[in-house]
């Protein structure tokens, strides 16, 4: 039986992208958790993205979240499965910004991003 990330893109064309990465953030890195509401909240400048040491990262979330949408329409990519939970890729429910895994309603910085440019966002399939 072939895993369940396998079976979600089988005749798909697969586009790796770290938005976290691209926003010039180092891997590993520290966690981050959305601090003041959520991606949406973030990308209109009412909230943040802090590490657990305090730093605020969110210049660098948001840079890497704009240029998600660019490299998705590059490839021609009308949905993107994200790692759920994540403050860049969490859809419908991400960390609190208390570093005590509670989750809240609401979607990463680039997952917000995805759903402004119409590009259909979905949990990674197996995680």
């Amino acid at each position: 039986m072939l895993p369940p990330a396998r079976v979600a893109v089988a005749g798909r064309e697969v586009v790796s992208f770290c938005p976290e990465a691209a926003g010039g953030l180092p891997t590993p890195r520290r966690p981050a958790e959305l601090v003041g509401g959520d991606g949406h909240d973030v990308l209109d400048g009412g909230a943040r993205v802090v590490e657990d040491t305090g730093r605020d990262v969110t210049a660098a979330f948001v840079d890497g979240a704009r240029r998600a949408p660019a490299a998705a329409r590059r490839a021609g990519c009308t949905e993107a499965p994200l790692m759920p939970r994540s403050p860049s890729c969490g859809h419908g429910a991400v960390y609190d910004g208390s570093f005590g895994g509670e989750l809240v309603a609401g979607d990463g910085v680039t997952a917000a991003l995805f759903e402004r440019n119409g590009i259909v966002v979905r949990p990674a399939p197996g995680v």
